[in-house]
């Protein structure tokens, strides 16, 4: 095999890197980490995979699975999933049961329903699983470059390799396993990692091999390469590692920078040599994974108390039929003669009553078993099926750039979404899409940018709305000034305020992704005319100078393209490059720059890069110190205004208190700033710094970082301010409105990133969850030895934050939990956990920043145990697919980033903002619809099933059922099943517009109005006096009145199919009484299953009497010809449903629901004839949030009014005098 060349040779890319990428080039002089007990006995022989595949290291395969089931486990899992559910227990029971000669009932008709329900749930669930096992075959199957011996590399699928593999990794792949870096393209072994599956961070990590391995540098070089290592246990921890590294009898001691971990991605490195450590389920990212949870909703759960309730009904009245039985058996059997009771089997012997009842009470309980419908789990399942599908073909969660829709991938949890209490999102590619565009800039004081963030656009447009709808209270109201001039105050005026200038002529072009800036006084070499131009000049250059970025020509657009650590970096050249001022090319010591000079052709001028201190999110800042063509040495600085301002000279404050404003004007348009800053430095001045920094780089031990830190500090004083950007983060698109309508819904969200602190808090900014004026709590762990100080201290944050809560005065303020990962570590043990929850409750936000996937999953768990209610999560990598799992609710974003989280989730979407549809819409419509038809299933089964009971015990509990056996067999199948299904899926108490206009309506789901035991229980009540009525009311009528003509008295059979003629009457009334929305579907359910009532008597009276029995000819001869039959039906079908109905006009009389008031707007068409009113109810018709767009926005409003009432004020005075 041909020599592999190196890319860009000779290039140490680490002398660009100061903290981050040194390593000591001598070996440890104790010889490495020691080693020792438990929790460190891995040992890899690097390029011996076979030794690896028997024990005692013969570890985990690299074959993964997410799966629920497997081949051996899925029927006594899915069996049990199914028999969790406690009406199917009690089937199970009565199936057995029917095998005995005591049974009511054939045993198929028993076995059929019950095997026919758990084998359809059992086929949706392998259908669900299957899909999660075609994604893991998809991964498993991948290829990656393996050593084959004799310095020979080939393709070998991922669940093939072993640990040991020596693998080669080429730019933009995945690592297919936990490795140790042994070299890359580059000449001193760094490579650059992209996270984003793990911790959610789009900057770019920067990996460096030990010095040691470099010469492995090709293929043929590991045909003789061995070396040994020995490091901790698999465990989930992604920025720990601890090991050593046995070369050439050396030791050498491995850190995380050496370490490539799965799922990751290679980038910006043309490939990559690693050895392999952990494999598959050892691996940390799926060390952080859980187990998939079998996921059931809270209706479902309740529903299971509901039916223990009917159980203890049923064995109630099974034991009063049995008792009556036993007491007719021994008293009253004697006397009945023509039952020759000397003469009877031992189920029917007076001498054997307790026999007789036993036997009886099996009897019963088979009997009475329509008090618990086996059909409600079908209906509920055809139900959820049909509402999955229509959230997958909803118009509105389609996503056009994609072409992906929404999809329900399980359907269990449909009405779950209507119950949704907390949000916890993932930050990258789920909120935010990482592009930063270039908006504003401060330069020399002067503020330029004249077009307005989203922010600014919406303050303005909701202010003047404001203002021309009603009159502000301004003082001396009364001289008319405002009265007559307020609607002149335009969206224009508003935005001056803002600090925009719409004097300033606006520039329109193409857009030009990462900068958004529009001001012609900088453009096309204008800035040379301003006041200040050399300030500028300085400006540009820090933009295009100080940074890490590699630039890439793209050959069809002649343009360059830039590999950046992070989204703000790219943002900055790309504005330089459009102001003039093009990054173009890197060397190993200097950056070159082509400046477009106004007054001719562009020139190329080169900076000398002699040192490089990097952005972390301790420093806050960037420097970068250069000499240009002049010999003038320079320090360019970036970085966060706190840490800018404290470090600027005497002299260097110029512009300081103008650039103030014009951030703080910024950070209220949501914008991210940063501030620039220069120094100039004499040679010995700098060579003298030189020495000390050298001294500290190369010091080895614990002490470097700090004594670097104190050297930088040293350099990066006395600085020059010049002045600040503002970027705006590019959201995903709609993310800030659908956070702000998920608020006014009711909703809180948490947002759980892997992020750094810094980034978190601004993104938190850039979608609202964290406003200007918003108290900012941010809880972190001291630099403590000791565990318990560092608790206290952490508990001691914790009790003054909630403290300080409670003692707030100001109804406007609000206050935002900001807390890191490490902190997080202590704050969800036991003993802190509940104390943390308390004071995460009573923030308006949360952010957790630098959380572990595992973290994220604790937290969620932590929120869902601790609070109770329904939690959501949603994200899109491999990161989130432990929170996914643990919350109530996965929903997972269908990026671009793989398809874990997806396959995890319980729903999928293609964008962040299609949850408002899924939650506000189809959650809350899929909660009342299911809640509303379990409640209807349970009354009409009681309203029927109790009818059975007292016929029995008016018959003297002999367990004669008085309604023939197809009429019980059709009524829950047939004749009640299909009105029931039309209710769970086309029900809809409002429109999808009115919902997303009302979002308050969704607290309905929340509060469980519809699904509460006062609910519950008055359905039951109804149900009951339902069965009183019909029962009572038919004996009452037909025991001794004339039912024909010529006199005859009705029989069994005719009292029977009169009883059950109003019990469909009544509760197919009952439904429609139910029902807010009606479809040409539910008028043809409803009424044709009346309709096939009497079809099917008809059909079913006319056949043979061998198959009709006591109903031959009952319809066309008994019945119809009655008047009796009529006018019995339509009274006891109007008593019946005389209660609901008055209980329905005074609710919506006295004390009617949100969805009521908005049904009669819309009946009275008052939203067209009134917008005003509309506007004022739909206005009301949120709940009360401290976050989200519209608090930001009323935030700025009040703001903006204190600045046009000052203005107003001045002019009035002026006017007077």
């Amino acid at each position: 095999m041909p020599r592999a060349r190196r890319i860009r040779a000779k290039l140490r890319w680490s002398n660009l890197y100061t903290f981050s990428c040194f390593h000591p080039t001598v070996v440890d002089s104790e010889g490495g980490h020691p080693l020792q007990g438990p929790g460190f006995s891995r040992v890899v022989y690097c390029n011996q995979p076979l030794v690896h595949r028997r024990k005692p290291l013969k570890y985990a395969s690299n074959y993964i699975s997410t799966t629920k089931y497997n081949a051996i486990t899925f029927v006594p899992k899915a069996i049990f999933e199914q028999f969790r559910r406690v009406a199917n227990l009690y089937f199970l029971l009565a199936a057995i049961l029917s095998l005995t000669p005591i049974a009511p009932f054939s045993a198929v008709s028993m076995i059929t329903p019950l095997a026919f329900v758990v084998g359809l749930s059992m086929a949706k669930e392998a259908l669900e699983d299957s899909r999660r096992f075609i994604q893991d075959m998809e991964v498993n199957s991948r290829k990656v470059s393996t050593h084959k011996g004799n310095g020979e590399f080939g393709p070998r699928q991922w669940q093939k390799l072993c640990v040991g593999d020596v693998v080669k990794v080429e730019k933009d792949q995945f690592f297919p396993a936990d490795l140790l870096l042994l070299s890359s393209s580059y000449e001193d072994g760094i490579c650059y990692v992209e996270t984003m599956n793990l911790d959610g961070e789009t900057n770019l990590k920067v990996k460096r091999s030990l010095e040691v391995t470099l010469p492995l540098e090709d293929d043929e070089a590991f045909k003789d390469f061995t070396g040994t290592i020995r490091c901790e246990d698999p465990n989930p921890s992604l920025y720990t590692f601890v090991g050593n590294f046995e070369y050439d009898r050396q030791i050498y001691v491995l850190d995380p920078s050496q370490v490539l971990l799965r799922d990751s991605k290679l980038r910006n490195t043309a490939y990559v040599y690693g050895a392999v450590i952990f494999t598959g389920h050892d691996s940390k990212v799926m060390q952080n994974a859980t187990k998939s949870p079998s996921k059931r909703s809270r209706i479902e759960k309740k529903m299971d108390y509901i039916i223990y309730i009917l159980f203890t009904l049923l064995i109630l009245i099974s034991l009063i039929s049995s008792i009556g039985f036993a007491v007719n058996t021994k008293f009253g059997m004697p006397n009945w003669w023509y039952l020759q009771p000397h003469n009877t089997s031992n189920l029917y012997d007076p001498s054997k009553p307790v026999l007789s009842g036993f036997s009886h009470l099996v009897t019963a309980l088979i009997l009475y078993g329509y008090l618990i419908p086996i059909s409600l789990y079908v209906s509920i399942e055809v139900v959820k099926v049909l509402q999955a599908m229509f959230i997958n073909q909803d118009i509105q969660m389609y996503d056009e750039e994609t072409g992906k829709t929404a999809q329900a991938r399980t359907s269990n949890l449909n009405e779950e979404l209507g119950q949704v209490d907390t949000i916890l999102s993932d930050k990258t590619g789920t909120l935010t899409c990482n592009q930063m565009d270039f908006l504003k800039c401060s330069i020399a004081g002067i503020s330029y940018g004249v077009r307005a963030s989203e922010v600014e656009i919406a303050a303005a447009k909701l202010m003047e709305m404001d203002l021309s709808g009603q009159k502000m209270e301004i003082p001396n109201s009364d001289l008319g000034f405002w009265g007559e001039n307020r609607n002149d105050i335009t969206v224009s005026e508003i935005v001056l305020e803002s600090g925009g200038d719409p004097k300033i002529e606006k520039i329109h072009k193409s857009p030009i992704k990462g900068f958004s800036f529009e001001d012609n006084r900088l453009m096309d070499g204008n800035w040379s005319k301003e006041s200040d131009p050399d300030v500028i000049l300085l400006f540009f250059r820090i933009l295009a100078v100080c940074h890490t970025a590699i630039p890439e020509l793209n050959e069809e657009s002649g343009i360059f393209n830039y590999e950046v650590e992070s989204p703000d970096e790219g943002a900055f050249l790309v504005a330089a490059r459009e102001f003039g001022f093009e990054f173009c090319r890197r060397t190993q010591s200097s950056v070159v720059v082509r400046e477009r000079n106004p007054y001719g052709q562009p020139i190329e001028r080169e900076f000398k890069v002699l040192n490089l201190l990097e952005f972390n999110s301790k420093r806050k800042r960037m420097s970068v110190i250069v000499q240009d063509v002049d010999g003038q040495i320079l320090l360019l600085c970036k970085g966060a205004d706190s840490i800018i301002l404290d470090r600027l000279s005497k002299n260097g404050r110029e512009y300081e208190l103008d650039t103030v404003r014009h951030l703080n004007e910024y950070g209220d348009a949501g914008l991210r700033t940063l501030m620039l800053a220069y120094k100039k430095l004499e040679e010995s001045e700098y060579y003298t710094w030189n020495c000390e920094f050298v001294k500290a780089k190369t010091t080895m031990g614990p002490e470097r970082e700090e004594l670097l830190e104190r050297v930088a500090d040293l350099m990066e004083k006395d600085l020059i301010l010049v002045g600040a950007t503002a970027v705006e983060d590019k959201l995903q698109k709609g993310v800030p409105q659908c956070i702000d309508k998920l608020a006014q819904a009711g909703l809180k969200i948490w947002v759980l990133t892997g992020d750094k602190m810094e980034t978190a808090i601004n993104i938190g900014f850039s979608c609202s969850l964290l406003r200007q004026g918003m108290k900012q709590i941010l809880i972190t762990s001291a630099n403590a030895d000791a565990e318990k100080t560092m608790k206290e201290n952490i508990l001691m944050q914790i009790t003054d934050a909630s403290q300080m809560i409670k003692l707030e005065k100001d109804p406007h303020a609000a206050f935002a939990l900001i807390i890191d990962g490490k902190t997080l570590t202590y704050a969800l043990e036991d003993d802190l956990k509940l104390q943390f929850l308390g004071l995460a409750v009573d923030c308006a936000s949360v952010i957790c920043c630098r959380v572990s996937p595992k973290q994220k999953a604790l937290v969620t768990r932590l929120v869902k145990e601790g609070t109770g209610k329904t939690t959501l999560a949603i994200g899109d990598g491999a990161n989130d697919v432990g929170m996914i799992q643990e919350a109530d609710i996965g929903v997972g974003i269908s990026g671009v980033e793989g398809m874990q989280a997806v396959m995890a989730s319980d729903f999928s979407i293609a964008q962040f903002r299609f949850l408002e549809q899924l939650l506000v819409v189809h959650g809350h419509w899929c909660y009342k619809r299911i809640a509303q038809m379990i409640c209807y299933f349970f009354y009409k089964n009681i309203a029927f099933g109790l009818t059975l009971f007292y016929f029995e015990a008016f018959a003297g509990f002999s367990g004669q059922a008085v309604y023939d056996d197809w009429f019980m067999l059709l009524f829950n199948v047939i004749l009640t099943s299909l009105p029931v299904i039309s209710l769970g899926v086309f029900e809809q108490d409002v429109s999808s517009e009115v919902c997303l206009q009302f979002p308050a309506l969704y607290q309905q789901g929340p509060r469980n109005l519809f699904f509460d035991w006062y609910r519950i229980c008055g359905w039951m009540m109804n149900g009951l006096y339902s069965s009183l009525l019909i029962f009572f009311l038919n004996i009452g009528i037909f025991y001794d009145q004339a039912f024909r003509a010529e006199g005859q008295t009705s029989d069994m059979a005719a009292v029977g199919a009169t009883m059950f003629t109003c019990i469909i009457w009544t509760v197919n009334c009952q439904i429609v009484m139910t029902m807010s929305h009606f479809t040409w579907i539910q008028h043809l359910f409803v009424w044709g299953s009346i309709c096939t009532w009497y079809v099917f008597l008809f059909f079913y009276s006319l056949s043979s009497p061998i198959i009709s029995g006591d109903a031959y000819h009952i319809l066309t001869e008994v019945l119809a010809p009655a008047p009796i039959y009529w006018i019995v039906t339509l009274l006891i079908t109007a008593v019946c449903n005389l209660p609901y109905f008055a209980f329905l006009s005074y609710q919506r009389s006295v004390n009617p629901l949100d969805d009521h008031i908005i049904q009669e707007i819309k009946h009275f068409k008052k939203d067209v004839e009134d917008q005003h009113m509309w506007t004022r109810e739909s206005s009301k018709a949120r709940q009360k949030t401290m976050i989200g767009f519209t608090a930001r926005v009323e935030d700025k409003i009040r703001l903006l009014k204190g600045k046009l009432q000052k203005k107003y004020s001045s002019l009035v005075v002026q006017t007077i005098s």
